[in-house]
Parts: C-alpha cells; structure tokens; sequence
C-alpha cells in the first residue's frame, strides 16, 4: 500500500473493523463470504468513554483539528460502531475536502459498516431460515461486494499501479456477476509474478460463469503450473479441484487423471503447511521472498 513518503497515509496495521488498513486478505476477515462464526470473535475492546465524551463536545462546531476527528473514529471503530465512525469522518471532510487520512479512514468505515451487515444479516439468515431472510442476505453479499468495488476504484485513481488492488477488485467484481470487467482486471494483475496465481483462478471462475469451459480449463492450469513462481498450495487445491470438475464434464479422463495427482500433492503441502509451526515473529518461512507476505488469501474463491 502506499506510505506517507509518496503522500498517502500508513495506517497501523490492524483488524478491518478496528479501523486498519485494507490490507491483504485473510480467511476470516474482508473476502470471506461465510461470516457466520460471530461467536467466536473476541469481544470488543474496551474504549475510553469519558474521551470519546469529550471529543464528542469538541468536534459540535466542527472545529478544524483533523486528529481529533481520526481519534473520534477510531473510538468508534474500536466499540464496532462504524456508522458513527462514517458519520464523523464526513464531518471532517467536510471541513478538509482533500485529507488523504480522513478519506481512506472514511473507506474503512465504509468497509466496516458493510461487513458489519453483512454478519448480522448472515446471522438472522441462519436463525430465521426464511425467503425474506434470505434475500435480505443477498442484498448484504451484493453490498458489500459493491463497497469493496468502490474503495478499489477510488484506490487505483490513487494509486493506479497497485496491482494487488487489481485483484480484490477483480474478485469483487466477480461476485457482483460483471465477469467481463472481472476478467480484465484479472488480465492486469496477472503480470504480477506474486499475484498471477490468484488472478488466474479468479479469470477460472469467471470463464466457468460465462459457461466458456475451455478457457476456464485453461485459466485453471496457468493458476496452478507455474515453473517461475510456483503457486501457493491452497490455490493450486483450488484450481485443481475446479479443473477436475470441468475435465470430468468435458469428457477428458487423462487430464483428470492429472488434475487429480496435482491436488492430491497441493492437498498434502497444505495439510503439513497447516501443521508446521508458525515462524518466529519478523522472519520468514524457507525459500519466500518479501512479496510472499503480500499474497492474498483468497479463501473465497472456494
């Protein structure tokens, strides 16, 4: 992402909903469709409500102080109250059209607030189980897809060199149904050794959507052969899994036969990656590079 050398803000790097950076993804976090497990979430932390009262009475007549307008929202953000923390933010630009910090915290709290929707949604979805329910889910999944496709765009006028926003905003636009558009943003981001993996197979599905079985055939392998930088174990799992299915229905028994014995090996790396224990704190595994650790987990592709 960009820094504050080149202009642009370097937020600390937190958790979606706290207000962090849109940073690459991971699985229980911005591109997972599930986002049922609310359960199991930590409580929100607790935030300094005497402060929060006080920057409340500050910001009445809208003075021109844009800290206290970040530490507003990020009160709010922290107490998972992203409509306020949206609110406040307007405030400030309001006042500072053109702050680079009140604008990208503004799509954060964008960010949050449909997520945040779309868990609850998710939840009532699952408790009621009714055709109301259901479609009131739909509407949150195509929210949220449409937030992410904004903040994306608005991202790349910033930054339009950023080819791992290319690819969330691919991925978005694959579950808004515009495949087409999804397809070329894939195609730019696919020149990115680190992100061609990913790209390939979001290019995978959307062929396969367009019902053009071919070509997803082919997006599929160039997802997981890759001699150059080989792919990550959990996306040649994905891509192979989706190659199988295809071979089989295109009537290949060979290609199968080598899809399958692809998976199979992704599925074992996977299986002792899963089982290995996580590197020390600021090293990385054996044999990544430095863009590794920008890979994007895209778990929703499943």
């Amino acid at each position: 992402m960009s820094s504050e050398a080149d202009g642009q803000p370097n937020p600390p790097r937190s958790s979606p909903l706290e207000g962090g950076p849109w940073r690459p993804v991971q699985p229980d976090e911005l591109l997972r469709r599930n986002v049922t497990d609310t359960a199991t979430e930590p409580a929100p932390p607790k935030v300094n409500l005497q402060r929060q009262q006080e920057l409340e009475r500050y910001l009445k007549p809208k003075p021109a102080d844009v800290e206290a307008y970040l530490e507003l929202a990020e009160i709010y953000r922290r107490a998972v109250r992203p409509i306020e923390a949206r609110r406040t933010l307007k405030k400030g630009l309001e006042i500072h059209p053109d702050e680079p910090q009140l604008i990208w915290q503004l799509e954060e709290a964008n960010l949050a607030q449909s997520i945040y929707q779309l868990r609850e949604v998710t939840e009532l979805a699952r408790r009621l189980g009714t055709g109301e329910a259901q479609r009131e889910l739909e509407r949150a999944i195509i929210d949220w897809a449409a937030r992410r496709v904004e903040v994306c765009e608005a991202r790349l006028k910033r930054d339009p060199a950023n080819l791992q926003l290319r690819v969330l905003l691919s991925e978005a636009l694959k579950d808004m149904g515009r495949f087409e558009e999804a397809i070329e943003e894939a195609d730019v981001a696919s020149e990115s050794d680190a992100l061609a993996p990913t790209a390939h197979l979001i290019r995978g599905q959307c062929f396969q959507a367009l019902n053009e079985m071919r070509k997803a055939l082919q997006a599929y392998r160039a997802a997981a052969f890759r001699r150059a930088v080989p792919a990550p174990p959990r996306i040649r799992c994905l891509a192979m899994r989706a190659a199988m299915e295809l071979a089989e229905t295109l009537g290949l028994p060979q290609s199968y036969a080598r899809y399958e014995r692809s998976y199979k090996i992704a599925t074992a790396e996977l299986e002792r990656q899963a089982a290995a224990p996580p590197p020390a704190s600021g090293t990385l595994p054996p044999n990544a590079s430095e863009s590794d650790t920008r890979d994007i987990d895209m778990s929703s592709l499943s």
